[in-house]
């Protein structure tokens, strides 16, 4: 009887042991990830001299707005679209500015199906929201496509940077993001301002609209310096002894021209969601 207690109690000490090791192998991967890396140049786009400034330009930016600037060159995604990839990356590798899961924002490229996508993790998700990650891809899909792989990912991690530093007009109570480890509130620590790519607070676009005004104005006066014109067809013509009876116009016929306006595949989306681990985010994603 004794030895039966001693084979039941044995059994349950090691279902206890691995009930209590699993977290652990779990979170291993995780541990032994490189937070201070964020160049993955998988696909083997950029020289090593070129790698290391975009190294050095993400760390910089990176400490400034506390938040990951992350860049994945891919030769295949095993199967997956590029977005569950992204999504699977930030679970299993739990990158952050200073914390597992913290705040990221990640381009990935692959090049075997020419797809694009970004995603913004936790204040990333806030400052970088589908607009504005729309509005970066806009501005890199042009490079990607000619091959200006370092130019476009310099574009990425300036101008994320600069929309870092402006709050959204659409959201000003901080980051309430559903992704796991939020706290509402916890990052409005920016002034809200005009936002970077307003019109009216480009210098160019003023003086354009200035010299338009002053075309305008002369045009006005230089209509009105020439006085009056009151002549017209019937000022020299006399009713009574001319020979035109009447007039009129016969309509003939009517073409109409139709042409299917052609799709534009980096206008696709892709639009943001939540990953399998529960953390939310942003995104954009198309065609390069």
């Amino acid at each position: 009887m004794s030895g039966s207690f001693v084979k039941k109690y044995s059994i349950l000490f090691l279902f206890m042991t691995l009930f209590l090791l699993l977290p652990l192998g779990l979170s291993v991967k995780a541990e032994t990830f490189d937070r201070n890396q964020y160049i993955y140049d998988s696909a083997g786009l950029l020289t090593s001299e070129e790698a290391a400034e975009l190294q050095n330009l993400a760390s910089e930016l990176g400490k400034e707005r506390e938040t990951a600037f992350i860049i994945l060159t891919l030769n295949g995604t095993d199967g997956k679209i590029l977005k569950q990839y992204v999504e699977d990356f930030y679970d299993e590798q739990a990158p952050g500015y200073d914390q597992p899961h913290g705040n990221t924002a990640i381009l990935a490229i692959d090049m075997q199906e020419r797809d694009v996508y970004l995603a913004g993790f936790k204040k990333a998700e806030q400052y970088l929201d589908d607009g504005r990650l729309d509005q970066i891809r806009d501005n890199i899909t042009p490079d990607l496509s000619e091959g200006h792989y370092f130019q476009a990912f310099s574009v990425f991690l300036n101008t994320s940077y600069e929309y870092m530093g402006y709050e959204p007009s659409n959201s000003s109570d901080g980051y309430t993001g559903n992704g796991s480890g939020g706290n509402q509130g916890e990052y409005n620590g920016y002034d809200s301002g005009s936002e970077p790519e307003n019109l009216f607070f480009q210098w160019w676009f003023q003086l354009i609209v200035s010299f338009i005004i002053a075309g305008v104005v002369v045009a006005i006066m230089a209509y009105r310096s020439g006085g009056r014109v009151t002549v017209n067809a019937r000022t020299y013509m006399d009713s009574d002894k001319s020979k035109v009876v009447s007039k009129y116009d016969n309509f003939v016929n009517q073409t109409v021209t139709r042409q299917k306006k052609p799709s534009n595949d980096s206008k696709s989306g892709g639009g943001g969601g939540i990953t399998g681990g529960g953390h939310s985010h942003s995104g954009s994603g198309g065609k390069f």
